[in-house]
């Protein structure tokens, strides 16, 4: 059978806008509307030569490739025209109700069950569990179906009756001129049975607030502003629907000793005089909780780092550890005894005469 033009179908130019495609399905979707047309077969495929026609045209795409390759350039898009009423209704559900100011034209309200919401919780960790890892409990306040009604939200021993409005449709069904319309009923808000006796335990709703216990595995090298997707955590769905999910922010507190960058981790270790000219071995803290023998050389200045290799923070999901940078720092003492005070005066008058040395070679080179 071949198919007819679907400009021809709907009365239109091939230049024809969006409004003006439109305006005409509108005009044809009135006249030839199964609903005021009872039994009028000729009406109904009418109807639905306008609908394809017009599923067509109002997409740029599919009209494209109309325009270029006609009815076999829409193969390709895997459009195979008229499906059904269910279909066209489904598709067009905000156009009628543009048109007409309702939608489904007296087709029953599909009801949808609904994911719970999504929650979120705030933990913060040390920089140690961070780098290593660690199960934390966590105590939630959260909605979760009622142990009393089991989330019907009707009272023990009784169950919903039908809405006496909508006769359990969940829709109020009038009619407006040749057309059946159909609203949300208002008394029970389209879900077709009200309660009568409500829950006490949770007034009608089917939910009440409880507080939960929740562990959580911290994965070892986890940093500042990660979340952790706990599923099935989070409120409870509605009309059966699957819960929603947690998700634990991690912030972790600042340590008073390392300082975290990436994977390493960053620490001042405070050096004497003596241990600084004459070279020394100290003993420095890692994230471990245990001690590391690092060597300090002859003549260390200030501000000098050393790296202890795979002393830091072990990489998420991967195999490995970043480093520690320990920083020294030349601490000038204080308090000194007699002792101390006439040594470091003997070492002043050494170094005040190699000084002198070196200034006079300084200023011969500029006579």
């Amino acid at each position: 059978m071949v198919k007819k033009d679907y400009y021809e179908i709907l009365g239109v130019s091939r230049d024809a806008t969006e409004e003006e495609i439109k305006k005409a399905y509108r005009g044809l979707a009135l006249q030839y509307h199964p609903d005021r047309n009872p039994g009028n077969k000729e009406a109904e495929e009418k109807f639905k030569e306008a609908s394809e026609a017009y599923e067509v045209l109002r997409d740029p795409e599919k009209r494209r490739l109309y325009d270029q390759f006609g009815h076999e350039g829409l193969k390709s898009t895997g459009f195979s025209g008229f499906t059904g009423f269910e279909d066209i209704f489904s598709s067009f559900s905000d156009l009628f109700e543009e048109f007409f100011g309702f939608s489904g034209f007296g087709r029953k309200r599909q009801r949808y069950t609904q994911r719970g919401a999504d929650l979120r919780y705030d933990l913060t960790i040390t920089l140690r569990e961070a780098a290593f890892g660690k199960e934390k409990e966590l105590r939630i306040n959260k909605r979760v179906v009622c142990d009393t009604c089991r989330g019907s939200g009707t009272k023990p021993g009784t169950s919903p009756i039908t809405c006496p409005q909508c006769k359990g449709r969940g829709q109020i069904i009038h009619s407006q001129g040749f057309f059946t319309i159909s609203s949300t009923c208002p008394t029970c808000r389209g879900e077709g049975t009200i309660i009568s006796h409500p829950c006490k335990s949770c007034k009608g709703t089917g939910k009440t607030v409880k507080t939960k216990t929740i562990k959580v595995k911290i994965p070892a090298g986890i940093e500042s502003g990660m979340r952790l997707r706990i599923a099935g955590e989070g409120e409870p769905g509605e009309r059966g629907g699957p819960p929603g999910d947690l998700y634990v922010v991690i912030h972790i507190e600042e340590d008073p000793f390392f300082k975290r960058y990436n994977n390493d981790v960053y620490c001042q270790i405070p050096i004497t005089f003596s241990q600084a000219a004459l070279g020394a071995e100290i003993e420095v803290p890692t994230l471990d909780g245990k001690t590391h023998k690092l060597t300090i050389p002859r003549g260390t200045q200030t501000g000098e780092t050393f790296k202890i290799k795979g002393a830091g923070i072990p990489y998420l999901h991967g195999r490995g550890r970043g480093d520690e940078i320990v920083e020294v720092v030349v601490k000038t003492p204080t308090n000194l005894t007699k002792r101390q005070e006439e040594l470091f005066r003997q070492l002043a008058e050494l170094e005040k005469e190699n000084n002198e040395s070196v200034k006079d070679k300084f200023f011969k080179l500029f006579k």
